[in-house]
């Protein structure tokens, strides 16, 4: 997977590089940088750093990584937050990009990077987070790597919560319940005598419906706001299929269905396995085996990658043996992000993430 955000110790991460934001000097500090330096063997990494002297700010550096299960260590010097008007995102989002600049000089396959500055240097965890999958998504668009963002403890994870506040009302017990009443006519847990006759389209509608904006890279928000009913009508009835597209290509496979898709909307093969956050290996498996069985997270990936909406999703990951169940936790959080039009992997993989569930991608 070219992209997974996941919580563990990033010393126990196995890839080729593993990132460090590193005193400017030849000295370890608290945190990441001294677990770092004891799980690598203290006293060979420091005599390596000193070799190398004093790194800038946003630079990088790179030693052995010694008893770490990678080859290399990124040495990249953070910022120290002093209130955000200091340059400090700019030199934050420098020491990413230029790991990855190194990362492709040493021609290595896979890095692991934690929230940089966030520890010790005090830089705020949620603005670290969007820093560095934005660098990451626009890295990707270019190059083939596969990148891991380790998030070690809850602050971090709770915090980046906040990005996707909206999510959290989207999936509680009573929404839950009431999409199960909706997909199945009765209320969960419910015989069949105590079934509502007001129908699923009249309590759809008269709910509030929140809009996710993806205004800009770096910046989301969430806009409150209840849709006009005939709005919401209209945009319902612009997902459902005709009948024609229902009975077309009835009997085609999930990656013939891909390929035709892809052809048709007029993408290429690059730009839209990129987006649905696979790489190319997987691709080309996918490409000569018309009867490929994708798992569930990699068939939704591609559907948001060619910008489906939910209908279509249903049909396509249909294909590859799949549903979309109305108590499922995933499927609720891939939903709404359909319904809003909103297809940007890495941004629904930070809702995943928080939530406990499966990523997008392979």
């Amino acid at each position: 997977m070219p992209f997974k955000i996941i919580r563990n110790d990033i010393t126990k991460i196995k890839a080729d590089a593993i990132v460090n934001t590193a005193n400017p000097e030849p000295v370890y500090m608290a945190g990441t940088d001294a677990a770092i330096y004891r799980a690598a063997g203290e006293d060979r990494l420091l005599e390596a750093r000193r070799k190398i002297g004093a790194i800038g700010e946003g630079m990088v550096a790179v030693t052995p990584a010694f008893d770490l299960d990678a080859t290399y260590i990124f040495h990249t010097v953070g910022p120290s937050w002093q209130g955000g008007g200091h340059g400090e995102a700019d030199t934050v989002r420098c020491c990413y990009e230029n790991c990855l600049a190194k990362a492709v000089e040493l021609d290595i396959e896979s890095i692991a990077f934690p929230l940089i500055a966030t520890g010790a240097y005090g830089f705020p965890k949620t603005d670290a987070l969007l820093i560095a999958t934005s660098a990451f998504s626009a890295f990707l668009t270019e190059h083939e790597l596969d990148i891991t963002l380790v998030v070690f403890d809850g602050e971090s994870f709770e915090l980046s919560g906040k990005i996707f506040r909206d999510i959290d009302e989207l999936i509680d017990e009573r929404y839950v319940e009431e999409q199960f009443e909706c997909e199945y006519g009765m209320p969960l847990g419910a015989a069949p005598e105590e079934i509502s006759e007001e129908s699923c389209e009249e309590r759809y509608l008269s709910k509030p419906r929140r809009r996710f904006l993806a205004t800009e890279r770096n910046k989301l928000c969430m806009d409150e706001c209840a849709a006009p009913a005939s709005a919401m009508a209209a945009a319902k009835a612009s997902q459902k299929r005709s009948l024609d597209d229902v009975v077309k290509n009835v009997s085609e496979t999930w990656s013939v269905s891909l390929l035709r898709l892809i052809d048709e909307k007029g993408y290429t093969d690059v730009e839209v396995y990129k987006r649905a956050n696979v790489d190319r290996k997987l691709f080309s498996k996918i490409r000569t085996n018309k009867d490929y069985k994708p798992r569930k997270n990699t068939a939704v990936a591609f559907a948001l990658a060619l910008k489906l909406n939910v209908d279509e999703t249903k049909d396509f990951i249909g294909r590859a043996g799949y549903a979309f169940s109305p108590s499922d936790k995933f499927d609720l959080i891939v939903q709404y992000f359909i319904d809003n039009e909103v297809y940007d992997t890495m941004t629904i993989n930070l809702a995943l993430f928080e939530h406990g569930q499966p990523q997008l991608g392979e």
